[in-house]
């Protein structure tokens, strides 16, 4: 069986390289050993959005009352909650799977096993190519902590499938995961604790915004233990104890469960990567060019397992500059503007640089920051809620980095990335006509 190009691993890398390859006219074979989507639609991204989507119902339902409806009963059924989910999910997948079919792409279900730059073994089936992409994505990491393999511990998949509210949480790791599922189960009435071994939540992020989402979910119930490392958890009848120090301070906490979310690593072994003796980073992950491709001629590494930013859309696009440059098409990757964005309640996204590495690098700017209170649209539709838009700015006026807190963020960050990718200056955003009202309408402000 030979094939032009040959993909190994169907997440958001595997499936866009694929379709748009098989677009084009290219003989093209996936191999997933899973459920095409990767981690990002099957346990990731989409099923935990469809889950924070229902906390927010379930939260504005709550507070109706602030806007003048009055909802007397308000009650969240976490099974029909999943159940809802699942079907979210099989519908994508579904719809990954025919977008696959229709440009002829053979997809193989199984275990790829790479022995040269242009065979791959499935099962006992070889599968010769010219070209290949691979895209193995990333896996959770767990730490070791004493204990941890005799007791009962979520990973973010225990908690998407999970079907009966418990009555506290702690969760290990205040990223984006972390703080995502502590913001859906505190909606749903859990007792929730957050363990961070940093000084501040969502490490990478804007820490001022970072800080003022975390002062929120704390006022609301939420305990955050920062600066604090878990040492060792017991199984207990009602629950885990977790031990921890802070300093010199040791102490415990105990929950009816435990998630641990600190973090995930490219899978880069059992596929058989190191028969292709590929160049390293510094840091152990797979070096590309701007055009992903590694040191082997032919051979292209997107998404997670190049480790250069673990988004699912930061991977599309390295997939369609891999494409585009196997098709001889003119493209490279830039990283100049990858959003990231926390799926909260409020939202916080951010695009470009952030101060604290502006100040790592001796680089000059300054701050322009507004309360989203300047937004009609943002007032009239969050009643006691606040929000900020900080931009960062150059000598020169070019918008450096821009982080914001308050809802919509997910859907208004992209305004800014694309100015900071097209290094557009601060007043240009005053040329464009905005409709009113809308949040975005904030950015003329500046």
């Amino acid at each position: 069986m030979k094939y032009q190009l040959a993909i190994i691993g169907g997440g958001p890398a595997g499936y866009t390289a694929a379709e748009m390859a098989g677009k084009a006219g290219l003989s093209v074979v996936l191999f997933e050993k899973n459920n095409v989507g990767g981690v990002c639609l099957n346990e990731g991204c989409i099923p935990t959005k469809t889950l924070l989507y229902a906390a927010k119902v379930h939260d504005t339902a709550l507070h109706a009352s602030k806007y003048g409806v009055n909802v007397k009963e308000v009650s969240a059924d976490l099974g029909k909650i999943i159940a809802r989910k699942t079907k979210v999910v099989r519908k994508l997948v579904l719809g990954i799977k025919a977008k696959l079919t229709a440009q002829k792409v053979t997809l193989v279900q199984g275990e790829a096993y790479i022995q040269d730059a242009h065979t791959v073994r499935c099962g006992e089936e070889l599968y010769e190519c010219e070209q290949m992409i691979v895209c193995t994505g990333s896996a959770t990491f767990i730490p070791p902590v004493a204990g941890l393999d005799s007791v009962n511990y979520w990973t973010h998949r225990d908690a998407l499938d999970n079907k009966e509210i418990p009555s506290s949480l702690v969760i290990v790791g205040g990223g984006v995961i972390g703080m995502e599922f502590a913001s859906f189960f505190h909606s749903l009435g859990v007792k929730v604790t957050v363990v961070e071994m940093m000084d501040e939540i969502l490490g990478g992020m804007d820490k001022e915004l970072s800080g003022l989402l975390r002062a929120d979910y704390a006022k609301r119930g939420v305990k955050f233990l920062l600066n604090t490392k878990v040492t060792g958890v017991t199984q207990k009848e009602d629950g885990i104890e977790i031990e921890y120090t802070c300093g010199e301070e040791k102490n415990t906490v105990c929950a009816e469960k435990l998630l641990m979310s600190v973090g995930r690593r490219p899978v880069m072994s059992g596929f058989g990567l190191e028969n292709l003796n590929l160049e390293l980073t510094a840091r152990g992950t797979v070096k590309v060019d701007e055009h992903l491709q590694s040191s082997v001629p032919g051979v292209y590494v997107c998404g997670d397992l190049n480790g250069v930013s673990l988004l699912a859309h930061t991977a599309v696009r390295e997939a369609e500059v891999a494409v585009h440059h196997i098709l001889g098409k003119t493209d490279a990757m830039s990283y100049r503007a990858i959003p990231g964005v926390v799926y909260t309640n409020p939202e916080i996204a951010s695009v470009g640089c952030t101060e604290e590495a502006l100040t790592r690098e001796g680089r000059a700017y300054r701050v322009v920051s507004l309360p989203a209170a300047y937004s009609g649209r943002f007032v009239a539709e969050n009643e006691g809620v606040n929000g900020v838009c900080k931009v960062l700015v150059g000598e020169d006026e070019e918008i450096l980095g821009v982080h914001l807190l308050g809802n919509p963020a997910s859907e208004l960050i992209i305004q800014a990335g694309m100015m900071i990718e097209d290094r557009r200056k601060l007043s240009d955003w005053k040329k464009y006509v905005f409709p009113h009202p809308t949040v975005g309408e904030i950015f003329r402000e500046l």
